[in-house]
């Protein structure tokens, strides 16, 4: 008989009686016999992520719709607008297709306005890239009177275009206006017609401007480049023995790249896109000297009546800022979006 039992034990696969096994065994054995609860995903997964959607399409709708009706609607209106001859009243009826555009193309004041956005775009980071990054190593250090320094050199950004306009448009007077009375005092003479009369030195005159107007914007983002540099590496260098320009050139601005990339990109555009001040302080004069796309397009819509050639002007505006951001993009800006990418790899490899 227990030759029997044992092989009846054997073939079943039983090793151990009801009263040696362990409580724990039997409380493994229930609850692997309960019924496994299904794994998140079902209902409540589609409802939690349906509840997200709702909650991105609630935030980001009214962006999505001032883009639309602000930024999308004109640019296809203006594109309409463009292929008809329109003075600014009735229906669209006169279809001229793309002779707007070459109108434009073959006017030489749009072209010497085109001519005059680059020279600006050019002169201003040629020009302020050195002086801010000059004032802004400067404010960066501990010195008596910082603060009152840093606020006076952004005044003139936070001051509006009109305003710095008329100043500047008052104080460039010729005769009566206060540039040509300090030449005066000094034995110079300014030009008899003014330095925005002249047509030799209103565009540079303008440049001079709008260095003083937006150079403040390049100081406080390069101070701000500058709070994230780590001080350990100026001690290090102070260590090896490096001097104060090969500091600035091997740490300071290679870590600054980024903020000054992204502030050229700033003023590229805005040096396509200027109007206000050029308006205020010239008009696009004299002799169409200091015209740029953003006039021209202003005086053929408002003061010629030519709709048509005017939305044609802006098309060609919205193009050129188009193409050139785009260009930026993939040549200068890439690399700040390609270096954290490329530490990752170095990392996991």
């Amino acid at each position: 008989m227990t030759d029997v039992a044992d092989e009846t034990t054997a073939r079943v696969g039983v090793t151990a009686s009801p009263a040696t096994s362990s409580p724990q065994a039997s409380v493994t054995g229930r609850a692997s016999a309960r019924p496994v609860a299904p794994a998140p995903g079902g209902r409540r997964g589609t409802g939690s992520a349906l509840r997200k959607r709702l909650e991105i399409a609630f935030f980001v709708a009214p962006a999505l719709l001032l883009f639309l009706f602000f930024v999308v609607v004109p640019i296809i209106r203006a594109v309409q607008l463009s292929a008809y001859r329109w003075k600014g009243y009735g229906p669209l009826v006169d279809f001229v297709g793309l002779k707007n555009y070459v109108s434009v193309l073959n006017n030489d004041v749009f072209t010497g306005a085109l001519q005059h956005n680059l020279i600006i775009a050019v002169a201003s980071i040629a020009i302020q890239l050195p002086l801010g990054l000059a004032i802004a190593l400067l404010l960066n250090r501990k010195m008596w009177g910082q603060g009152v320094l840093r606020t006076i050199i952004f005044v003139p950004y936070v001051l509006a275009e009109v305003i710095a306009g008329v100043v500047w448009f008052q104080l460039l007077q010729p005769k009566y206006g206060v540039i040509d009375a300090m030449l005066d005092a000094v034995g110079l003479s300014g030009p008899e017609q003014g330095f925005l009369g002249t047509p030799e030195y209103a565009l540079w005159t303008v440049i001079v401007v709008l260095t003083w107007k937006y150079l403040g914007l390049a100081v406080i983002l390069f101070l701000a480049g500058l709070q994230s540099v780590p001080e350990e590496l100026y001690e290090a260098s102070q260590i090896d023995g490096a001097s104060w320009w090969q500091t600035q050139r091997k740490i300071t601005l290679p870590l600054l790249g980024p903020t000054i990339r992204t502030w050229a990109f700033l003023s590229m555009i805005g040096s396509l896109q200027l109007f206000d001040m050029v308006w205020i302080l010239t008009q696009g004069g004299p002799a169409n000297a200091t015209t740029t796309m953003a006039t021209f397009l202003i005086t053929e819509g408002t003061k010629r009546q030519n709709y048509g050639i005017a939305a044609a002007a802006s098309v060609i505006l919205f193009i050129v800022a188009l193409v050139l951001a785009l260009l930026y993009q993939r040549f200068i800006l890439r690399r700040d979006t390609q270096a954290p990418s490329a530490s990752r790899k170095k990392v996991k490899a």
